[in-house]
Order: structure tokens, then C-alpha cells, then sequence
């Protein structure tokens, strides 16, 4: 799990979740070991209950400087009481101080969920929504949240879980106050340790390799490294390595080493200098090749990384070599070591990397390093789409060079794996390139990552960074990459429901591609262009698009785009009620996609024709298509896809009477819309559901769900699903108010009266009927 969120699970996983919590072990103790008697009880007391009652406190802060075992000591404590919470421990780090920038709540709340069990695309977009997913999961249970480094209350609060049945303790180098006044947080102060403690600790590091040390001169190293755990653990490591070196001269290596901060030292943070120091005393013992490793890791995008990409920064093509130069960081704890060939920085030690590579490094050798790893980046993330999306245009790229070694996958669950660990370090990626200059690597970069996403990813994330892209490709005059990159903003604000946007983005993307008399790019456009016609329901207009699109992409012989094509006007015959039409184009498109191996394009158009299927009486049929369908959606690990195909299946399980399956078939796709932030299509599911009571003769339940319906699109704009929503709900009402019902479908041929398909026309005749029927 990517970004320092771990679960770790006790007892079993809620019996009501789609899929229980992975289970994952809270980071190790890096800190060393802290002997705190007094801190450590002032936790258990927070523990104490009375026969099983709540908690007396949720929420417990530990304030403390930089460096002053906050982590290490929470860590420590949650290993000792996790019996208490037999639901799991959660952790998070939110990077506070980290030298980039904080986890923001949104995607803090991201990672725990798909701790928790979520899956990663099915995690709402919008703050609230997650948040309260997340209470919701946590509501009957009783789990330990550890949140680390947090920055500001803002970061804080969406994540606590609002039950007295959990605890959440919260480690900052801020007071964080506001929990207190709002939330009713405790506050824990930690200072540094005591002196007998601190040279308790370097005893303990350094028992076994050097002689017995003078407890004056153990004492005098503490003082040096302010007792702050971190530092301490540092110094006794490298006293440890040098055990025939008298303990005095190592003393006075180190205060030789304070010279070195003077340009950066503020002189008001005293201890924070004194972890400065020890940094320094160690970084100093590193060999030339490591030290320098180690300041050019300051360069990556973010603070975890795996060994290739290190190996690009060092140039260095020998993975054993940088494999050697990784474990003497690690044995110097100037690194640590989370997964075999991953690693990732302490905020703190990445902060000194960052100044070492910024002092030390000529700036042609940090531009050198920074080049080399966004390119390892690129070639490796253009890897990655030829098994996510290999029919999308790969962006053309120079051969890697030499010295950097990109990575190729075996097979598809490879590449989402590769794509999903590393999503974060890709989105800091571009914005780097374009911070520093590099415009090319920037549009090249945001436009591969588009296309090298893994399936479910947040669709919040990409817009920022393809108009980072956008402009890069502008200042450079580069107009295919221009057009790319409005096509691939139109289809992100597709997915967040931002037509208007979406609609712009595609029409600049057509001025570009006919300017530059790009015939495959126009043809793609107006495909495009046509989507954003069919959801907005005008079919005529879409259909005209779909038909131009499949002309021009049959001319460039682009097989797979004109069964993409086909599929979409299968789609708008089918919604405007052409049946018969559909049925034709449908043949063509699912012929064309088994013929080219397209899974995607073969589950959509199967869906498509379940549908079809379905209304002409053909049940079985219906039902078979509709489950192929989303057969392929969970072989893709398709989150999207599959709650979409679910309301087709539901369906047909519907027309088969089968309503308990149909039932289950629209709360699941309901919940995963919900979590996707799909309002529309979460809507639908409501409707179907709504059908399958009044099926069943529950009129009430049916009544209010086609009231939600017909609310959220109301609220969404969009008439003719909000007209259909009515008229079901016109027919639940029916038998207790035949008034209301009349109101509701005379609403319903206000709502379609500019709809003239034969779906329309139909409609509006059973309207009429019915309002006659209760005249």
C-alpha cells in the first residue's frame, strides 16, 4: 500500500463489506527503542473502561520538536495495546514536514479506505462523501488510528473516526490546539528524553561492538544530539561501526561537524540543529558513491522509491551496485527499507538530502540526475500502457539511454501493480519537470500517464497535471501534444461530470487535429464530441458524429477506433428506441471486437445488447450477455465498468424475475457510483430498485427510491432520466394518491416535451394514458 498507510486487521472483516481489509503490519520501530514510563502510562489511562463502556478519550495528540520520538513512541505503544482493538490499527503518515508537499485529507481518506477494504476507484471523490464512508466503516468498530506527522487540524479532523469505540492518536510537531477546543482531544507534550535514558539508548545500540563506554562521555555524545531519539540512534550507530576508535574522538568529530550547518541554522531551533549535526556526522562516514547516492535521492519526486529508480538518479545501469549502495544507507539509517528493492526517506533526512544535493552537487550534475529519473519515469510508465492501454497512440520517445534501466512488465496485473504503487511519484513527476524547465518531459509525461493509469484511480488527480501538460506543450508550440492533451482533459471532465468543460476541451482538440489535417486525430474528436451529445440525450446530433467518426476512421483502416465508434451509435439507436437499427450495428461492433482480442470494446457492446435483448422478450439471452459482460469488467479490475454493466445485469435479472439478484445487482452498483462520486448512474440504480419493489408490491419502498432518483436528477439537470424516475414513481403512488400521481406525470410530459425519438414519443403516450386513466 502506497503512501505510508498501513491496516493491520485482528479479527475478521466486517461480514457486510464487499471485501475484507488486507491485512498489513504498522511500520517498524525506527526510531529505537524509547524506555518512557510516565508517557506510556498517561496512554493506558486513556484505555481505561468500565465493564466494556466507551473509551474515555478518542482522540490523544502528541506534540513534540522534530525528532522527538513522537512517532517511535506511539508506534510502541500501539504494538503493545493492538489486543485492545480487535477490529485492526490503522496508520498514517501525512507528511507534514515533509520537504514536498503534506498528504492532503482527501487522499489520506483514499488510502484508508482501500485499507479498509475499498477498492481504490470506488472511493468517493468529494472530502465529505469519503469521510463519511469512512465513519461509516469504522461506526461499529473498535480500531487503534494512528495519524503521524500531521501538519494542521485540517488534516486531522476529516479522519477521525467519530465513535467512542476507537482512539486516534495523533503525532505533530505542532499543538494542533484545535482539536482540543473542538474535538475534545487530550495533548501529550514530549520533550527529549531523559539524559539517564538517552545514554540508556546508546548503551543499547552499541552493547556487543565496543568496549564499555564512560558513562560521563556517553552522556556528553547525548548532549550533542539534544536526546532526541533519532539523533541518538544515528550517533550510537556510527560509534558502533568504529569500535576501536575512543569515544572522545568520535565527541569531537561531531562537534567539528556543527561548523558545517552554521550558513543554514536559524539559531532558534536548537535541537532540530542538533539532528542537523548528527545527519551530517553520519553522511560524512558514508563512502563518496553512497554520499552521493544518498544526496541525489534528495532529487526524486517523492520520498518513496524502488531500486530502479535510484539506480537512474546514481546512472548507474548496475542494479547490484546501486542494490549495495541502498543497503549501506540503510545500515546508516540514513534510509529505511519498507519492501524488497523499495525504500523511502524520514521528512527530516530528505530535507538534508534535498540540501546536500542543492550544496554539494554542481547544478549539471542535479539537472543530469533529475533528467535521467523523469525519463526512467517516462519510458517505464510508457511500458506500463502497452498492457493498460495499448490502443491509445503511444507518445513517440528517443531510446532510453545507457544509464538508466526502465522496467518492462510480463503481463497486465504487473503493469496496474507498478502503475498504482508509483501514481503519486508520477503526479510529482510532471509538475518537477515543468518546475524545472523541462517542458518536453512535462507534456510527454502527463499525457503517458493518462494513458498508463491504473483502471480504478481517483479521477480528482490527472486534470491538475494534464494542464500542467497543456501549458508545456503550448510554450513549446507543440500542437499534436496540444490536441492530445484537450482530448484527454474532455474525457477527465467526462468522468467528473463536467460537460461544458468537457465539450470545450473536445472542440479545441477538433480545431487542432483538422489544422494540422490529422484525419485520425478529427475522427477521434468527433467520436468524442458525440459521447458528450448522447449523455446530454441529443441523439440526432450524436448519432450524426458517431457516423462521421466511423467513416473517417474505416478511411485510415483504424479497426479498432471504428468498433469503438460502432458501439456508441448501437448505443444512441438503442436510447432513442431503434431496435431494430441498434441490432445491426450491434452484429458489426461485437464481431469487430472479438475479432481484434478487445476485451473493453466486447463487455460494452455485450451490454449494449443484453439491453436490446432484453426488450424483445429474449430473457435468457439477456441475462447471458449482460453477465459476460461484467465478467470482463472484473477481469480488468474496472471498477467503473463494473457498476455500470451491474445496472444492465440487474436488468435483465429484473425481466427473468429473478429480484432478489436484481436487488443485490443495484445496491452493489449503487455503492460503487456512490464511492466513485457517479451521482447519475447511482440514480439509476435507485430506479431499478424502485421498479423491482413495486414488481414485488412494496409500493412504499418503490416510492422512495424513485423519489432519490428523480431528486438527483433534478439536481444534475438531466430531464429525461428524472421523467422516467417520475413515472415510476407515478405508478407507486397510484393505489394511496391518485392525485399525486396524476402530478407526477403531468410533470413527466413537461419534462420530455422537446424529446421527439421513438423512446420519447412512447413515453409520452403511456404518460397521457395514465393521466386519462385517473381522470
Amino acid at each position: 500500500m502506497h503512501g505510508g498507510i498501513h491496516f493491520h486487521a485482528q479479527g475478521t472483516p466486517d461480514p457486510g463489506s464487499s471485501s475484507g481489509p488486507v491485512p498489513r503490519q504498522l511500520p517498524a520501530d525506527v526510531g529505537g527503542f524509547v524506555n518512557r514510563i510516565d508517557e506510556l502510562g498517561q496512554l493506558n489511562a486513556v484505555l481505561t473502561t468500565e465493564d466494556g463502556g466507551p473509551l474515555v478519550v478518542s482522540v490523544y495528540v502528541i506534540a513534540g520538536t522534530a525528532g522527538a520520538g513522537k512517532t517511535s513512541l506511539a508506534l510502541r505503544w500501539a504494538h503493545q495495546v493492538r489486543e485492545r482493538f480487535p477490529d485492526g490499527q490503522l496508520y498514517a503518515n501525512l507528511r507534514g514536514y515533509d520537504p514536498g508537499e503534506p498528504v492532503a485529507a482527501r487522499e489520506a481518506l483514499h488510502r484508508l479506505l482501500t485499507s479498509l477494504g475499498v477498492q481504490a476507484g470506488a472511493v468517493p471523490q468529494d472530502l465529505d462523501a469519503a469521510a463519511a464512508l469512512y465513519r461509516s466503516l469504522l461506526a461499529d468498530r473498535r480500531v487503534l488510528v494512528v495519524l503521524d506527522n500531521a501538519a494542521t487540524v485540517g488534516q486531522v479532523r476529516p479522519l477521525l473516526p467519530g465513535s467512542a469505540h476507537s482512539l486516534v492518536l495523533v503525532t505533530s510537531r505542532s499543538r494542533l490546539s484545535g482539536l482540543a477546543v473542538r474535538d475534545g482531544a487530550r495533548r501529550l507534550t514530549l520533550g527529549v528524553l531523559p539524559e539517564p535514558e538517552a545514554v540508556a539508548l546508546l548503551r543499547v545500540v552499541t552493547a556487543g561492538y565496543r568496549p564499555v563506554d564512560d558513562e560521563r562521555q556517553l552522556a556528553e555524545l547525548a548532549g550533542l544530539c539534544a536526546r532526541l531519539p533519532l539523533a541518538l540512534r544515528i550517533a550510537a550507530e556510527r560509534a558502533a561501526s568504529h569500535p576501536h576508535l575512543r569515544l572522545d574522538d568520535l565527541i569531537a568529530d561531531l562537534r567539528d561537524e556543527s561548523a558545517l550547518w552554521d550558513a543554514l541554522s536559524t539559531g532558534d531551533d536548537e535541537e532540530a540543529e542538533a539532528v542537523r549535526t548528527v545527519f551530517a556526522w553520519s553522511y560524512r562516514a558514508l563512502s563518496e558513491q553512497a554520499a552521493r547516492l544518498f544526496r541525489l535521492l534528495g532529487l526524486h519526486p517523492g520520498p518513496e522509491f524502488g531500486l530502479r529508480a535510484a539506480g537512474a538518479l546514481a546512472g548507474s545501469a548496475s542494479t547490484s551496485r546501486s542494490r549495495q549502495l541502498l543497503d549501506s544507507l540503510v545500515g546508516a539509517h540514513l534510509l529505511e527499507q519498507t519492501a524488497q528493492d523499495r525504500y523511502r526517506f524520514h521528512d527530516l533526512l530528505r530535507a538534508y538530502a534535498i540540501d546536500q544535493a542543492q550544496h554539494e552537487e554542481p547544478p549539471a550534475e542535479r539537472e543530469a540526475a533529475l533528467r535521467r529519473v523523469l525519463e526512467w519515469y517516462l519510458h517505464t510508465a510508457d511500458a506500463a500502457q502497452s498492457w493498460i492501454n495499448p490502443a491509445e497512440d503511444r507518445v513517440p520517445l528517443t531510446p532510453a539511454s545507457d544509464d538508466i534501466s526502465p522496467l518492462t512488465f510480463p503481463d497486465y496485473d504487473a503493469a496496474v501493480d507498478w502503475a498504482e504503487r508509483e501514481h503519486d511519484n508520477l503526479l510529482q513527476a510532471v509538475r518537477m519537470a515543468a518546475d524545472a524547465g523541462h517542458d518536453g518531459l512535462a507534456w510527454q509525461l502527463s499525457t503517458v500517464l493518462w494513458n498508463a493509469q491504473f483502471p480504478s484511480a481517483s479521477g480528482m488527480s490527472w486534470p491538475a497535471v494534464g494542464r500542467i501538460g497543456l501549458e508545456a506543450a503550448e510554450r513549446l508550440g507543440e500542437r499534436a501534444a496540444q490536441g492530445a492533451l484537450h482530448t484527454y482533459l474532455g474525457m477527465a471532465y467526462t468522468r467528473l461530470n463536467r460537460q461544458t468543460e468537457s465539450l470545450e476541451s473536445h472542440e479545441n482538440a477538433l480545431t487542432i487535429r483538422r489544422d494540422l489535417g490529422d484525419r485520425l486525430g478529427e475522427a477521434r474528436s468527433l467520436n468524442l464530441i458525440g459521447l458528450n451529445h448522447l449523455r446530454g440525450r441529443r441523439l440526432d446530433t450524436a448519432a450524426r458524429h458517431f457516423e462521421q467518426a466511423i467513416s473517417a476512421f474505416q478511411e485510415q483502416d483504424a479497426a479498432h477506433w471504428a468498433a469503438t465508434a460502432m458501439s456508441n451509435l448501437a448505443t444512441t439507436h438503442y436510447r432513442a428506441g431503434r431496435l431494430p437499427e441498434a441490432a445491426t450495428v450491434i452484429d458489426q461492433a461485437l464481431a469487430a471486437h472479438r475479432t481484434l482480442g478487445d476485451q473493453r470494446g466486447e463487455g460494452n457492446i455485450l451490454r449494449v445488447l443484453s439491453d436490446v435483448q432484453r426488450e424483445r422478450g429474449d430473457v435468457e439471452p439477456s441475462l447471458a450477455s449482460a453477465q459476460a459482460a461484467l465478467d470482463i469488467a472484473l477481469s480488468l479490475r474496472n471498477l467503473r465498468l463494473e457498476g455500470f454493466w451491474l445496472l444492465t445485469l440487474g436488468d435483465a435479472q429484473q425481466a427473468k424475475c429473478q429480484y432478489a439478484e436484481a436487488l443485490t445487482s443495484y445496491q452493489r452498483s449503487a455503492t460503487l457510483h456512490r464511492r466513485l462520486a457517479d451521482r447519475s448512474r447511482e440514480a439509476l440504480a435507485w430506479q431499478g430498485a424502485g421498479e423491482v419493489y413495486r414488481q414485488l408490491g412494496r409500493h412504499a419502498e418503490a416510492a422512495d427510491f424513485h423519489r432519490q432518483a428523480a431528486s438527483t436528477h433534478r439536481d444534475l439537470g438531466d430531464e429525461w432520466y428524472q421523467a422516467l424516475a417520475l413515472d415510476g414513481l407515478g405508478s407507486a403512488v397510484l393505489g394511496e394518491s391518485p392525485e399525486e400521481a396524476r402530478r407526477h406525470w403531468a410533470q413527466v410530459l413537461r419534462l420530455i416535451a422537446d424529446f421527439d425519438d421513438p423512446r420519447a414519443a412512447a413515453l409520452r403516450e403511456a404518460a397521457e394514458c395514465r393521466l386519462a386513466g385517473v381522470s
